[in-house]
């Protein structure tokens, strides 16, 4: 049977997270929640799309105990990655969101989660269960980050922090250590609908809901067919996931996510690579496999796979309106990949009509 914490336990769990990298660190009871049953109502609505792994561990998902049996808490933790770049790229740049700019995520918190677990144990001086996830198990982090106080979740789904607003990674620890819970953050978006009125393929059925399958995060990054072409406008000139519902947050504007220490070097890891700050369509449309598996290494941009950044890519490029970006269109759309020529016609018709 797990030992009882002493009084002063939780503040030296928490402390073990700070000094781990983590800005915030927040305890929940594994219990399910109604938050966290909403994944069933969602799936049923279709906003899924083809992200068929949501529904095979669904009930997983709504209740921790079936991940890790005998469960009490949720440990969760957040790391301020810094804002993304404001919209409207120089004319030929594609854009790329922020936390895929730098090294993977799921690599640099999954390593300080693992580091959490042991310290547990040593904290704790007996034997304990834990389990870690990083956007990575059937684990519904921001349920659980929000359930823990770490903040509240915004009309844009997005989890945001009071002081360190919405770009955030978030990791969880799972745990039969029994840890007094936090209170959560009260909802302080108002009526504000910046995030909602600011998306370009109108993804917000309604505040606090968002259709996957309209989200150019999940068309640019999940999707394996082609873009929706009533989508594909809305696009612009991202070619790897979306910043704006975050971007145009009031609570973004007043982040301190810059000023941050990182003594640990978790967000220099984290921080933009120079090939994707602002990758010239050009050269993204003229990039081989082989050179983008050596510009992907340890990255999160792997997710795309090469044929889905070059179909992004040539979207990007439909919609930038530059004339130079024609000759490679053309060579797309005599090339062999269905998918890409198709994509390539659709981008050589939007700047050549009219």
């Amino acid at each position: 049977m797990t030992r009882p914490p002493a009084p002063d336990l939780a503040e030296r769990v928490r402390a073990l997270g700070r000094a781990l990298g983590f800005d915030r660190v927040g305890f929940a009871g594994a219990e399910p929640t109604e938050r966290s049953r909403f994944l069933g109502r969602w799936l049923e609505r279709g906003f899924g799309g083809s992200m068929h792994y949501l529904a095979a561990r669904r009930e997983e998902r709504e209740d921790p105990r079936r991940v890790l049996s005998g469960a009490r808490t949720v440990i969760a933790v957040s790391l301020v990655y810094g804002p993304g770049d404001a919209p409207g790229p120089p004319v030929g740049i594609g854009q790329v969101a922020r936390y895929a700019q730098g090294e993977d995520y799921h690599d640099v918190l999954g390593d300080r989660l693992r580091a959490f677990e042991a310290g547990l144990v040593a904290l704790v001086g007996a034997p304990i269960r834990t389990r870690s996830y990083v956007d990575t198990g059937p684990v519904l982090e921001r349920v659980w980050a929000e359930r823990a106080g770490l903040g509240w979740q915004g009309k844009n789904t997005c989890l945001i922090d009071r002081e360190h607003g919405s770009f955030l990674f978030l990791g969880v620890v799972l745990t039969d250590l029994a840890l007094p819970a936090d209170a959560p953050e009260p909802d302080h978006c108002g009526t504000c609908r910046a995030c909602l009125d600011a998306c370009p393929t109108q993804a917000f059925p309604e505040p606090y809901v968002l259709d996957a399958t309209r989200c150019l995060s999940y068309t640019t990054i999940e999707l394996r067919t082609p873009i929706p072409e009533p989508l594909r406008a809305g696009q612009g000139a991202w070619v790897v996931g979306c910043d704006v519902c975050q971007t145009v947050c009031p609570w973004n504007r007043a982040a301190r996510g810059p000023a941050l220490s990182d003594p640990l070097g978790l967000r220099a890891r984290l921080a933009p690579r120079e090939a994707w700050r602002q990758p010239t369509l050009h050269w993204l449309l003229g990039l081989s496999e082989t050179a983008w598996r050596e510009r992907t290494r340890r990255s999160a941009l792997r997710r795309t796979r090469y044929q889905g950044l070059l179909r992004n890519a040539l979207v990007a490029a439909g919609n930038s309106g530059a004339a130079s970006l024609v000759p490679a269109l053309r060579e797309h759309a005599g090339g062999s990949d269905p998918l890409l020529a198709e994509h390539a016609r659709w981008a050589l018709d939007q700047l050549t009509r009219g």
